[in-house]
């Protein structure tokens, strides 16, 4: 019975060996696995933040060439301005005598349907 007895304490004590063992590795499984989550969510923020750069970049070349396009646009306003501010100043004085000769140069005349009735 002591030999019984003895085996059991052994199978016990290789049973609970054993669950220890098992214990033990799951722990490492998980912490190998919270180490792999890390590594991939670092790996992760590294791709965004690259991925980010590159639209940053792109960005600014479209936007730059946007903003040089608008400052064309604006240039060639004031020059179109400028030319017509120049023109109206040439222009005014002839403008205004030919106005003013047509509306007070009066020469009266019968319209030709006007037809005197007696």
């Amino acid at each position: 019975m002591a030999s019984q007895s003895q085996g059991i304490q052994q199978l016990l004590q290789a049973e609970k060996r054993a669950a220890e063992k098992v214990a033990e590795a799951r722990k490492r499984k998980a912490r190998r696995l919270k180490q792999a989550k890390e590594e991939a969510q670092a790996e992760i923020e590294q791709y965004r933040m690259e991925r980010e750069k590159e639209f940053q970049r792109k960005q600014q070349a479209v936007m730059g060439s946007q903003g040089n396009l608008s400052t064309e646009v604006e240039q060639q306003t004031r020059k179109k301005i400028q030319v017509m501010q120049t023109s109206h100043q040439r222009n005014k004085e002839r403008v205004l005598r030919q106005l003013l000769t047509l509306v007070c140069d009066l020469k009266p005349e019968i319209h030709a349907n006007y037809r005197i009735v007696a």
